[in-house]
């Protein structure tokens, strides 16, 4: 069997391709599979605030290739969506980015999280085989080549969420809490499934909750949330001042003039 040694130091950095040079996108797979795809890194991407972490240190993607190998510039993964703590939002600080190249980075993703679809389970689940002269499998990138500490799998179509935990370089499922959560320290914040609205569509939804267990809120959340409580605002102050008239109709009816008071 032929040894597997990823990030070779054989070649010079400045002659490694960079993320201008790799493909952004899978000919055999364009686009995204369906909506749910779309919308659920969506929701993950908006409620992801670690209260640790501003936004300028973290990246976030999803459906971007992530390259893990500077021997095989054609071998990566390409995860439904990932979180990297303490690089920059964008490419060197500037470019919005086409791809995630680890050996420009050198950062590997805290957070990785498939979304199953059909055909994608046992690949996504560690349960297929690898074949010779052909890139590892997704689950040996994930727990032996780029170490993430935090695997996520998620079924649309029976609801379960499943945690690997990386763990004395094994990934270790990980038992849910009762409201079916889990917490990650280094971020401060947890996931967990959540039922509700998003997109027009009620289902069950991955979604990031923090320290007093609340669900982060989204955008278009957190505009409703200060709408409610602008109007909530206006409304006291109208019945305050509805009480205040009230209050001086009934001392001008006792004779007294509340503009003496």
């Amino acid at each position: 069997m032929t040894m597997y040694i990823p990030n070779s130091q054989s070649s010079p950095p400045e002659v490694l391709p960079t993320m201008y040079d790799l493909p952004s996108e899978d000919p055999e797979e364009p686009g995204l599979p369906d909506e749910f795809h779309d919308f659920q890194p969506e929701l993950l991407r908006q409620t992801c605030r670690p209260p640790n972490y501003p936004l300028e240190q973290m990246f976030v993607a999803s459906d971007m290739n992530l390259y893990y190998d500077s021997n095989h510039f054609n071998w990566y993964k390409r995860p439904d969506w990932f979180l990297v703590l303490g690089a920059s939002r964008f490419y060197q600080g500037d470019d919005l980015r086409l791809s995630y190249v680890m050996w420009q980075e050198k950062i590997s993703p805290l957070v990785v999280v498939e979304l199953l679809s059909d055909g994608t389970e046992n690949e996504d689940l560690g349960l297929t085989k690898e074949e010779p002269n052909k890139p590892p499998t997704k689950w040996r990138v994930y727990e032996e080549i780029l170490q993430i500490p935090y695997y996520f799998v998620f079924s649309r179509y029976t609801n379960q969420l499943r945690v690997f935990r990386l763990i004395g370089n094994r990934y270790r499922e990980q038992t849910l809490t009762t409201r079916l959560r889990f917490w990650i320290p280094e971020l401060e914040l947890g996931i967990g499934l959540w039922e509700g609205f998003y997109e027009g569509r009620y289902r069950v939804w991955l979604r990031w909750y923090n320290a007093n267990g609340d669900w982060i809120l989204t955008s278009e959340e957190r505009v409703e949330q200060e709408r409610l409580a602008k109007e909530s605002a206006i409304a006291e102050k109208e019945i305050a001042m509805q009480k205040a008239e009230r209050l001086a109709e009934r001392l001008r009816s006792m004779g007294i003039n509340p503009d003496d008071l």
